[in-house]
């Protein structure tokens, strides 16, 4: 019986064993539910950047040049300058009037017709040499730069040329056109920084009043003619191609020169000054700015095609006439403060005159005593609480007139009609 039941117990033992496999069926992971499921997780979402603007361009450049015309300091100018009660010559209440034109631009120009030899003995036409105050009484007026090369550069030889140059030096007035030793002349160049934007200048005269240069220093008046001393009308070419390349290498945004040129008395520039300003501005002057005839001529916008076939565009004043002077008579008495706009585009780099305008200026000569002579602003003294006697509002008027018949209305801003809005404000 025993050996039966241990013959039948592996045998259950097995079904048991087998009934227990059959109970757990199989697992099938593709069965499952899906939240029984480890998902990955779910990408980032990567942002769109955003684009950054584009930079703004930057602004244009823009500053002023005051140029002006020929200081003369004629003896009857000399002797109203002379203030006896501090003993001293005063030349400012001759020019006040022109003084916030002059003051308000970031620069300003003009030719010094005269020379100071240190004094006494001081003279006028036709050889002059004026007071050391002068050049202090400009300086202290606005102006930053003078001229000197003109037909009365040599007026006291070569000793009063190169004391005018100490005499403007210690004033702290720059100066082109004449110069004291070889090393200047061969570097007489001024660059100077014209509210932001770099001019060279550069000066010149026709001739000398028949003054033959120094033998020991012919290179002290930097001339425009060969034949200085006869004829007037052989440019040096050489000479100027030169001088206008050394210009270039400095590369300045604008290239000014100033030039002492014409025919005096007359109100209409001639073919030999349209010809000099067409050399000068084809190989790289962007500013001419002339004196000599005494009288307004006019000013334009010149473009000349060069030699590279493309087109060069400059400004040039012919003649602004006298700043100061007792030449007293009908358009030899009337001036102005030329305004000019330079802008540089500071994207292209270009710069160029962009605008002008002038104030109408009268050399007003009261007679005798003290105050004699005196610049009047002919639109301030016609619209003055208190109206000028007749005879000088005649005489203010056709200053105004002359004026606007030389240069154009449209550049008056004070003048009716003129594109300019009217201000009594001085002109920036």
């Amino acid at each position: 019986m025993l050996k039966r039941l241990f013959t039948l117990l592996p045998a259950v033992c097995l079904l048991i064993s087998l009934g227990g496999c059959a109970g757990a069926p199989p697992v099938h992971t593709a069965d499952m539910p899906l939240e029984s499921q480890t998902a990955p997780p779910a990408p980032v979402p990567t942002p769109t950047p955003t684009p950054a603007p584009d930079p703004e361009p930057p602004a244009p450049t823009v500053a002023t040049l005051a140029v002006c015309g020929d200081v003369m300091s004629h003896m009857p100018v000399t002797n109203d300058a002379w203030d006896a009660e501090r003993g001293v010559y005063d030349y400012t209440p001759i020019m006040a009037e022109a003084e916030p034109y002059v003051s308000a631009a970031d620069y300003a120009v003009a030719n010094l017709e005269t020379t100071l030899a240190g004094g006494p003995g001081y003279s006028g036409y036709p050889r002059f040499h004026s007071p050391d105050a002068l050049a202090y009484d400009l300086k202290s007026l606005g102006f930053d730069l003078l001229l000197t090369a003109n037909n009365h550069c040599m007026d006291t030889g070569f000793q009063g040329l190169s004391r005018t140059l100490d005499v403007l030096d210690e004033a702290g007035l720059a100066h082109v056109g004449t110069s004291r030793t070889l090393e200047e002349a061969q570097s007489d160049i001024t660059v100077a920084d014209v509210g932001g934007i770099s001019v060279a200048f550069l000066g010149y005269t026709y001739g000398t009043n028949g003054i033959p240069l120094s033998g020991d220093a012919p290179f002290c008046v930097n001339l425009f003619n060969t034949d200085y001393m006869t004829s007037l009308s052989t440019p040096d070419t050489d000479r100027l191609l030169r001088d206008m390349a050394a210009a270039r290498a400095l590369e300045t945004d604008l290239i000014a020169v100033m030039i002492h040129w014409g025919v005096e008395y007359r109100v209409e520039q001639n073919e030999y000054q349209e010809r000099l300003a067409d050399l000068l501005i084809e190989n790289g002057a962007d500013l001419v700015l002339g004196g000599h005839p005494h009288v307004l001529q006019p000013m334009e916008q010149r473009t000349v095609t060069g030699a590279d076939g493309r087109g060069h565009t400059g400004f040039v004043c012919y003649s602004l006439g006298n700043f100061i002077s007792s030449q007293n008579y009908a358009l030899t008495d009337t001036t102005v403060v030329l305004t000019l706009e330079l802008t540089r585009d500071n994207v292209t780099g270009e710069a160029a005159v962009t605008d002008w305008t002038y104030v109408p200026l009268l050399m007003l000569d009261r007679g005798g005593g003290s105050g004699r002579f005196g610049l009047i602003d002919a639109h301030a003294a016609l619209s003055g609480a208190q109206p000028p006697e007749p005879g000088l509002e005649a005489r203010l008027t056709r200053a105004i007139e002359d004026c606007h018949r030389i240069l154009g209305p449209e550049h008056d801003p004070r003048a009716e009609g003129s594109r300019q809005e009217p201000s009594d404000e001085p002109a920036a």
